[in-house]
């Protein structure tokens, strides 16, 4: 019996290597596209919730320079927004956006009280000292709109 000694790869066996080589770079490749997408999408939420929590912080501080000429001079249910003049924060009714991306507005709402000065959703009397404050940031995902938003109550503390 005359066995011959076979040298070098087949055509078979570089076809199958390539196949699977091919397959395992699709598959990292996937993989990374998909990190950072989350990772973009993460990172705008983060920062998000950052300009919902300074927002708050805004309108205090809007609050603070008098709540009769700032606070309670606003319409309820209306959307204000937040601009800064180099020195303190204002409300203002002209939109604007935060790094060409985000748009964050607030809006107050009168709140009733029942008996025993509990907070109600209706009946009650109006309570001029307090109003419910919704900050809202929203920016665009590719082809939709994400929306977060932060509800508080705020006082006014110095009776002015």
């Amino acid at each position: 019996m005359n066995l011959k000694s076979t040298k070098g790869v087949s055509l078979v066996e570089v076809v199958i290597a390539t196949a699977l080589l091919f397959l395992a770079l699709t598959g990292i490749v996937t993989a990374y596209n998909m990190f950072v997408r989350v990772g973009v999408t993460t990172m705008k939420t983060i920062q998000a919730t950052y300009l919902l929590e300074e927002g708050v912080e805004a309108v205090a501080s809007i609050r603070d320079f008098g709540w009769t000429s700032n606070i309670a001079g606003l319409t309820p249910g209306n959307n204000y927004f937040l601009f800064w003049n180099g020195s303190r924060w204002l409300s203002t009714t002209t939109v604007s956006k935060i790094d060409n991306t985000y748009t964050r507005s607030f809006t107050l709402a009168n709140v009733n009280r029942g008996s025993g000065d509990v907070i109600v959703t209706s009946g009650g009397t109006v309570d001029a000292g307090t109003k419910k404050l919704t900050v809202s940031v929203s920016w665009q995902n590719a082809a939709t709109t994400t929306v977060r938003s932060i509800s508080t109550y705020i006082t006014n503390l110095f009776n002015n």
